[in-house]
């Protein structure tokens, strides 16, 4: 899994949010895996498909820079998990092609 070198917020802070998700365009906020999905700003999360199982759900957003970040629904504040988008395509054409299915069976 890949980060994006970069620095803190302004004023050493990354922000609340809305405002990590600017600062993140302007290069300010270290986005990467495990960080608290709230930093990436409220706006954006979408849930790409749900189930049976009382709405815990996980929520994708794409990032600004490409990469896609995922967040556990019942905790949005909690840990995100960022992938870059080589990442995902590679994921994704390997779940297709039923490389993932050991996950589920």
């Amino acid at each position: 899994m890949s980060e994006t070198t970069g620095s803190t917020g302004v004023n050493g802070s990354t922000g609340s949010t809305g405002r990590a998700e600017r600062a993140e365009s302007a290069g300010f906020v270290h986005v990467r895996s495990g960080m608290p999905a709230g930093e990436l700003g409220a706006e954006g999360w979408h849930k790409p498909w749900s189930g049976t199982n009382g709405g815990s759900c996980v929520e994708a957003k794409r990032l600004p820079d490409g990469r896609v970040a995922f967040r556990q629904s019942t905790d949005p504040e909690g840990p995100a998990l960022v992938y870059t988008r080589d990442e995902m395509l590679t994921f994704l054409e390997g779940a297709k092609a039923g490389l993932a299915d050991f996950l589920v069976d």
